[in-house]
């Protein structure tokens, strides 16, 4: 398991692109038939993928973590970002159309990914965060996400956003966890930008087409800077970080976050005109 350790604002001042992309960029996180996962120094949050084409995949234990089980002291968000795959906990399974999202408690000891098609294998997407009690497992498909349109056409930002894991939804510890889909024309993702100094956030893109990228926004919102992201990549942002982006094409993201609370409204807004 890669380990992302934590950066300083002022340390981040001076980085040049090539360390940008080492201390916050997660690439090579879809894999067919791998599970890969990187630990970050960021409120203990754990990122990654599964994508079970051939075979089923265990969730499995990793040294660092120092537990007899992966869930023993944590809790996970999945989301299936491709086609309909099936996730099987302690015996009981789910069934993941694309988009749907699965909350699964601390405890719970033995979990496989599976997809229905080996042809159009699904893709999990995972967090994982430190959880000090029990939340049962809970499915929400993609219908039943509390949805917000948010945006305008006019500033190519027009957007849905859909929240699954959060103070007004599926229970968790400190996870929250949801998506945003752009509107056909609109490149603009969480604009304008803003921080949370109480809590953490990554992001993972999807549905961007070949060949195409989206510029991810970060730092201190008086001095950014930017990565350049593909499709299945993921960026990590901590609290002092603006976490914003505009894409080449049309695409989606996951977003998710730990730390102190489970507002979704806990933000400190950076205005369009103060941004640097």
């Amino acid at each position: 398991m890669k380990i992302l350790h934590s950066v300083h604002p002022d340390d981040f001042k001076s980085y040049q692109t090539d360390l940008i992309r080492e201390r916050f960029l997660i690439d090579n996180l879809v894999e067919i038939d791998k599970i890969h996962s990187v630990y970050t120094h960021y409120d203990r949050m754990i990122v990654g993928a599964v994508c079970p084409a051939n075979n089923k995949i265990e969730l499995p234990n990793y040294t660092n973590l120092k537990a007899d089980y992966f869930l023993e002291r944590r809790e996970i968000g999945i989301i299936n970002v491709a086609g309909d795959g099936e996730v099987n906990v302690e015996g009981q399974i789910y069934n993941l159309k694309k988009l749907d999202c699965l909350y699964v408690g601390k405890g719970a000891r033995n979990i496989t990914f599976s997809s229905k098609d080996s042809r159009q294998p699904a893709v999990f997407y995972m967090l994982s965060a430190p959880a000090h009690m029990n939340y049962p497992t809970v499915l929400m498909t993609s219908t039943e996400a509390a949805k917000v349109n948010a945006g305008d056409a006019s500033t190519a930002n027009r957007r849905t956003i859909n929240k699954y894991i959060h103070m007004d939804g599926i229970k968790s510890c400190q996870l929250v966890m949801g998506l945003t889909i752009l509107q056909g024309g609109s490149i603009w993702n969480t604009m304008p930008p803003h921080t949370h100094d109480r809590r953490m956030e990554a992001y993972f893109y999807f549905d961007l087409p070949a060949g195409q990228k989206v510029f991810h926004y970060m730092g201190q919102g008086n001095e950014t800077r930017h990565i350049a992201v593909n499709n299945y990549e993921a960026v990590v942002s901590p609290p002092w970080s603006v976490h914003s982006g505009s894409g080449t094409a049309t695409y989606s993201f996951i977003w998710g976050m730990a730390g102190e609370n489970l507002d979704y409204t806990d933000m400190d807004v950076i205005t369009i005109e103060d941004i640097r």
